[in-house]
Parts: C-alpha cells; sequence; structure tokens
C-alpha cells in the first residue's frame, strides 16, 4: 500500500484509460515526438467520475466492487472497465465483477470491459458476462518506426519508440547469432548487434540490455510481437525473417558491414489498418459460451493520451524519462474508446436501454479494414479474423448514433439466460433482489450475434446432421415506413434460412421478430465457421448486421 492513500494516479494507466474516454481536446500532444498533434477524447465534453481501485501492491476484489457501487449511487451513466478479476471456477456467480455490473445494468449504466490481453488463444477472454460490451483491441492505421540504412544504401523500417538521441553516423554489424550470453554481448557492445530468433526474443533483449549495447537488430519470425519492444531502451530494430535475410547477406558479403539507425518516423494512413493484436483475449467466454463474445473491436494499440506526471513512461539506458501522455496498448485502451462512443449514443438517446445501446454499436461495426478487404488477425498469419478475435467488428461512432434497429434486452431477460445454465434461485438471488421462479428460461438472449457449437450432442437431429434455431426481435427506432430485407454472407457449408425474409415497420418502436436456421454437419473440418446476416432497408440507409459463427472447438 502507498504510505498515504491518495486518490491521485501515480501509476498512469487511470489517466490514460480516462482521457481516452472522455479526455478534453489538447494541443502538442505527443510521445517525445511521435504521433505529434491533437489529442481528443471520444466524449470530450462528458463529465468524468474517476474511482481508484488499483494500487502499487495490487488490485483488491474490494476496492473494485467498492467503486462500482458507489458509481451506482453517483448516478453515472457509462461505466469503463480497464481491469479483470481473475475467476476460479468458470461460472458467473463467482465473477465479482459479473455480479457487480449486473446491478449497474439494472439501473440503466452501460458497461464496456476490456477483454484481456491473454491472446490469441481461444477461452482466454475475461469480463464476458451478457450484460456488459466486451472489446477487442485493434490496431489504427498509424506507425512509429525508425530506419536501419545499410552500408549498401538498402534501407530496412521497422517499429520503434526508442526517445532518445542516437548518433547518426554509421557503425560496424556484428552477428551475434542467439544473443545468449551477456558477456560475450559486453565484448561488441559498441557496436550494432544482430540476434537471431533461435532464443526468446524476451530474453536477447534482456540480455542485450544487461550488456549495454548500443544498438541491436532483433531477427524473428515472430515480428508481430515488435510492438511489444518498441520501448526499449537502447536503440533497436525488430524485424522479420525475410528483412532479417537482407541484413545477413549484407553482413556475409562485405568485409567491414555497417549500418546506421533514425528514429522518431510517424506514419498515417498505414494499410492494412485495423487488425486485430495477438495479445487480444479470444471467444468465447467460458462463464457464457452460448453468447459470443467478445462483441466489438476498438483501437487498444498505441494509443496516445494522457499520463501522469509523476509517473516514468520509458527509460534510456538507465535514465527514468517523464511525460504529459504516453503510447500504451492493450485492451485496457480499447474499452474506453467504446465507453467514449456508448456516452455519445447514450447522449443522442437517453431513454435507451444498455442492451440497446451495445446493439447500436454492434450492429453498425465494419468487419473490413482501409483496403476494404476482412479485417485480419496478426497472430494467424493475416488471415481474416474470425468473430470469436472481433465480435462484430470495428467500432463505428457515426453510424452507432443511427443505427436503424436495435436488440434490446431488460433484466428478466438475462434472468431466464442465467435459469437456462441451471442457476438455482439462490445463486440468481446473487445477481438481483427481484424475483425470479425460473418458470421461462432461455439460452436464447436477444442478441445482436449467433453463435453455435457444432459438436453439441444435446443440439444435433442425428448422427451426422447439426441443425440449432434462434429467435430474435428487433425494434425500429428509425422513423415509420420502413421495411428490411435479410442478406446473409459467408457460412461456407452451412445453411442459414431467415424466416421471414423480410421485416415491415409501420411506425417507430414497432417490434418484429424472426428466426434463424443453421443446418450443416456435425463435424467439420475447420474449427470455426463464420459470417453474417444484414438487414437492409429498402432505401438503403441502413445495414444492420450480426455476426454467425459456427465451431467444433471445446474448453477442453
Amino acid at each position: 500500500m502507498e504510505r498515504k492513500m491518495r486518490v491521485r494516479d501515480i501509476n498512469g494507466h487511470g489517466t490514460h484509460t480516462s482521457s481516452i474516454a472522455a479526455g478534453n481536446s489538447a494541443k502538442g500532444a505527443s510521445y517525445f515526438g511521435y504521433a505529434s498533434g491533437t489529442a481528443n477524447g471520444m466524449a470530450p465534453r462528458a463529465h468524468i467520475a474517476m474511482y481508484k481501485v488499483v494500487w502499487r501492491y495490487g488490485t483488491y476484489t474490494s476496492d473494485v466492487l467498492a467503486a462500482i457501487d458507489q458509481a451506482i449511487q453517483d448516478g453515472v451513466d457509462i461505466l469503463s472497465l480497464s481491469l479483470g478479476l481473475s475467476v476460479d471456477n468458470n461460472v458467473l456467480d463467482d465473477d465479482p465483477i459479473a455480479v457487480a455490473t449486473f446491478a449497474a445494468m439494472e439501473m440503466g449504466i452501460f458497461i464496456a470491459a476490456s477483454a484481456g490481453n491473454d491472446g490469441p488463444l481461444y477461452w482466454s477472454l475475461v469480463n464476458g458476462a451478457p450484460w456488459m460490451l466486451t472489446v477487442a483491441a485493434g490496431s489504427v492505421d498509424r506507425e512509429f518506426d525508425g530506419i536501419l540504412t545499410l552500408g549498401n544504401g538498402v534501407q530496412i523500417t521497422f517499429e520503434s519508440l526508442y526517445p532518445g538521441n542516437f548518433s547518426r553516423n554509421q557503425m560496424p554489424l556484428v552477428v551475434m547469432d542467439e544473443c545468449a550470453s551477456v558477456e560475450e554481448l559486453s565484448q561488441v557492445r559498441n557496436n550494432i548487434i544482430i540476434c537471431k530468433d533461435h532464443l526468446s526474443i524476451s530474453d536477447q533483449v534482456e540480455n542485450a540490455e544487461s550488456a549495454m549495447v548500443s544498438a541491436a537488430v532483433f531477427i524473428s519470425n515472430y515480428s508481430y510481437l515488435s510492438e511489444l519492444y518498441t520501448k526499449s531502451s537502447f536503440p533497436a530494430a525488430f524485424i522479420g525473417l525475410d528483412e532479417g535475410q537482407t541484413v545477413i547477406d549484407y553482413i556475409k558479403q562485405n568485409s567491414d558491414p555497417r549500418g546506421r539507425f533514425q528514429f522518431r518516423k510517424t506514419s498515417i494512413g498505414t494499410k492494412a489498418a485495423p487488425k486485430v493484436d495477438a495479445y487480444s483475449s479470444r471467444g468465447p467466454f467460458l462463464s457464457c459460451p452460448n453468447v459470443l463474445k467478445p462483441d466489438i473491436l476498438a483501437p487498444g494499440s498505441l494509443v496516445l493520451a494522457s499520463w501522469s506526471p509523476v509517473s516514468e513512461v520509458t527509460k534510456v539506458g538507465s535514465h527514468p524519462l517523464f511525460s504529459k501522455f504516453n503510447l500504451l496498448s492493450g485492451t485496457s485502451m480499447a474499452a474506453p474508446h467504446a465507453a467514449g462512443v456508448a456516452a455519445l449514443v447514450k447522449r443522442a438517446h437517453p431513454d435507451w436501454s444498455p442492451a440497446a445501446i451495445r446493439s447500436a454499436i454492434m450492429t453498425t461495426a465494419n468487419p473490413f479494414d482501409n483496403n476494404l478487404s476482412p479485417i485480419k488477425d496478426v497472430s494467424n498469419y493475416n488471415q481474416p479474423a474470425s468473430p470469436l478475435d472481433i465480435g462484430a467488428g470495428h467500432i463505428n461512432p457515426i453510424k452507432a448514433l443511427d443505427p436503424g434497429l436495435v436488440y434490446d434486452a431488460t433484466p428478466q431477460d438475462y434472468m431466464k439466460l442465467l435459469c437456462a445454465m441451471n442457476y438455482t434461485a439462490k445463486k440468481i438471488r446473487m445477481f438481483t433482489k427481484l424475483s425470479h421462479d425460473c418458470m421461462n428460461r432461455s439460452l436464447d438472449l436477444n442478441y445482436p450475434a449467433f453463435i453455435a457449437f457444432f459438436n453439441d450432442d444435446g443440439l444435433s437431429t442425428s448422427a451426422d446432421k447439426f441443425e440449432q434455431e434462434f429467435q430474435r426481435t428487433v425494434t425500429n427506432v428509425g422513423k415509420g415506413g420502413m421495411a428490411y430485407t435479410a442478406k446473409v454472407t459467408g457460412m461456407d457449408g452451412i445453411k442459414v434460412m431467415v424466416e421471414p425474409p423480410k421485416l415491415v415497420f409501420k411506425r417507430k418502436y414497432e417490434k418484429q421478430s424472426y428466426k434463424l436456421r443453421l443446418e450443416g454437419p456435425k463435424l467439420f473440418k475447420k474449427d470455426v465457421i463464420f459470417g453474417a446476416l444484414s438487414w437492409r432497408d429498402d432505401a438503403g440507409k441502413y445495414m444492420v448486421t450480426s455476426p454467425i459463427m459456427a465451431t467444433t472447438i471445446t474448453s477442453q
């Protein structure tokens, strides 16, 4: 514990996430020259209530619950949770955040929570209770680069946030293979050392740092991990195998191979973006797998935001550096982006429920990158990301304000889900004081996403065939006299039927229901098959899209 229970942020994490959600405009923002410009939060005119729950030596469940209780009493509209608590038994009633946020949801409070930073494996997601928006983290169309120029003029660009001053003079290049010996590295510390990826990158970086090398180049098959080390305390380049081979070939062909570094380069409009990052935790959610999670992808990688001036942001050598701004990565940064968007939607539609706001954010998300191709997963060799990685897609603040249709849900609907998950009346009372007899129970929550487990024997109609039916109700929040037509994309090898295929709304706030049916082989070669259902209005103004997922993955 701190000697004094200070409410001020001495770490920086809370300042960073709060300013993402609702920070005021700040001119002259930058990270030592990187990402220079004007910084704005997502909802800069919103009021911020900050509750300190993370201390120097840890996070305590009691503090988190007390903060949520206080936020409810204070009458907040939005809760942004950039944290997660470990749960032993993978059941919702053992998840303190799930229990506490149910009470917040009952009071009309919208909850956005980080999905976790334990990706890219399936089932790694946290904060997946169906009454909250679970936010995954993606990249943005901006890169921070350094340049390695070889003696023959060939230039190699790499990710870097090195803030120090570094000589632009050429230095000798020395290959040290695995960089496994600190003693050997110390003997050549005044060169640019080259490390090959036969040892873990983290060990190589640690060894180079301990040897106090002048500069280093790390060649790795896992170059997407370079983001984790962009803030190295010494000049360093993290490059892939192809670029690495270029460096090695140059060294072999020259008796006096040399190179030089340049830093502080910011590139805007880079492609392809966004991509889902490797660290972002993946669904399904162990405690409630029948609801597809995560819900949405938001910017989470190298986000510039405010920082506590008493907390160091990085080091150059052994010297700490301080700044009013910092660049951080994580789903902690993604969640407040979504929370800020939710605040904007709440401002535009103050009578909407948390479920309606979540629906607006999800059904207007963009599944494509700035190349107009499906969003990619960097941990899977840039293959298209699935809904277990990105949910409905990348958040779109403007479209979320006017979604056309919404999928609404009440506290009673969530209680029906808990009943269907075999929660007893005693356990349900942990979530709510409302009485519920579990006469009506359903795993089919009115959610703007669909997931079916094709290895579930209870849902199979034969030894080799699988069928599952979902029912959904949508509310027209556009004007009256609207007609929507269903269109299904993707779902290779799975038959998808929508009944009725057209929904007609005569007035605003009218509700219409439909059924979606999946049919396919009980077993299929792919772990996941995914697609989407879109409801498009006849005038072409709205396209209300929900991800569909069929999978054979298990938690075993």
